[in-house]
């Protein structure tokens, strides 16, 4: 049975219903699951039955993990729901080899195990980690490196909604696309969770934001957070409404999730030397442009994905986000948007709420009710 509370806000912007549905307690894993070295033998967790819709996920009991050199064990009080989960359910985004063929790329909650050289983190201590896979789940190996503490204030809903989007948006809009302050980005799927962070973080850096979304609330939710100017694209040709935004010269930094046609109509609306990231294909990878006006205008495109990348790049960005954005999530200047929870058995659910691109910011399964539900940075 589903409860609610009354949406909190974010400059204004709801952050959503919470429904958490059936959550699993500690005390009932401990019952249900024998526990050996102090750690259940067994979890709950949500597995994908095979290739298809969301009804392929389903919930099962498996073998607990256990961490390895350079790893922690998380009891996951929230996991967050992002693209790729549903990408890897439809058999398009397959786990890099040795990860774990479970959905779920970053999670929250409280490190139970060690394994050897996991530098100064302590048994009992609160994280959010990114995940190459195994979020949904009561029990997920992380990298220590790629673990970061809960910032003061956030529950562990919100902590759980932050590793997949910060690292995102830290390596394709600052690494990558080298956003500078007073220099103008365009995002297109502002109303997202990759959106929505990345408004709030190239805001905060000094840039001027532009973004596009699908309807009228997704664009008065982004200007809130802090964009300049949201484009309704099912009303409004973006080129013809941002260009005079720029004064004709266009915008220096565009992230993409969209692709298809827009690859050429971004090129033509870039500025001298601008630069071009691709994150994801929504519309589709294959495009068909002048590459002319790449030249003469010294435009550079670009694209990454992390999931497969060694997790010395990962760690790379994780010590950015420390020294750069950590902060300001501890001062309160930086926050997830979290629009709706669900519980771990309620995973078909928000799978259907990611597909149908009806949420605003993030989607999160609360493994844990207690855990996830109250402040957890001290």
């Amino acid at each position: 049975m589903r409860s609610s509370v009354a949406a909190a806000t974010l400059h204004g912007v709801p952050l959503g219903e919470t429904r958490p549905g059936r959550s699993f307690s500690l005390s009932r894993c401990l019952q249900e699951h024998p526990m050996t070295d102090g750690l259940p033998e067994t979890m709950h967790c949500v597995e994908i039955a095979g290739k298809g819709g969301p009804d392929t996920l389903r919930l099962v009991s498996r073998p607990c993990p256990r961490p390895g050199e350079g790893q922690v064990l998380i009891r996951v009080a929230a996991a967050g729901v992002n693209r790729p989960d549903v990408l890897q359910r439809e058999g398009r985004y397959p786990p890099p080899p040795g990860a774990s063929d479970l959905p779920g790329l970053e999670v929250a909650g409280t490190i139970v195990a060690l394994g050897p050289d996991t530098g100064s983190l302590a048994l009992g201590e609160t994280v959010c980690a990114l995940l190459s896979g195994g979020g949904y789940a009561e029990y997920a190996v992380a990298e220590a490196g790629l673990c970061l503490p809960v910032p003061p204030g956030l529950t562990l809903v919100q902590a759980a909604a932050l590793p997949e989007t910060l690292f995102t948006v830290w390596h394709n809009v600052f690494e990558r696309g080298r956003l500078q302050a007073g220099e103008t980005l365009l995002i297109h799927g502002g109303s997202s969770g990759i959106g929505t962070t990345a408004i709030q973080m190239a805001r905060h850096f000094g840039a001027r934001v532009f973004v596009t979304a699908g309807s009228a609330e997704k664009c008065r939710a982004c200007e809130a957070l802090g964009a300049e100017r949201a484009v309704n694209y099912r009303e409004e040709v973006y080129e013809e409404v941002l260009r005079p935004l720029t004064d004709g010269r266009g915008v220096d930094v565009i992230l993409d999730m969209v692709g298809r046609d827009y690859v050429g109509r971004d090129v033509g609306l870039m500025a001298e030397d601008g630069r071009r990231v691709s994150i994801a294909f929504l519309n589709g990878s294959k495009v068909s442009f002048d590459m002319m006006r790449v030249m003469l205008k010294r435009l550079v495109l670009t694209g990454s994905t992390l999931r497969n990348r060694p997790v010395a790049v990962k760690a790379h960005i994780a010590a950015a986000l420390r020294d750069r954005v950590w902060p300001e999530l501890a001062q309160g200047r930086l926050a997830p948007p979290v629009h709706a929870v669900f519980g771990l058995d309620e995973a078909p659910e928000a799978h259907r709420m990611m597909e149908a691109s009806t949420h605003i910011g993030k989607i999160v399964l609360a493994v844990q009710k207690t855990d996830a539900s109250e402040p957890a940075g001290i």
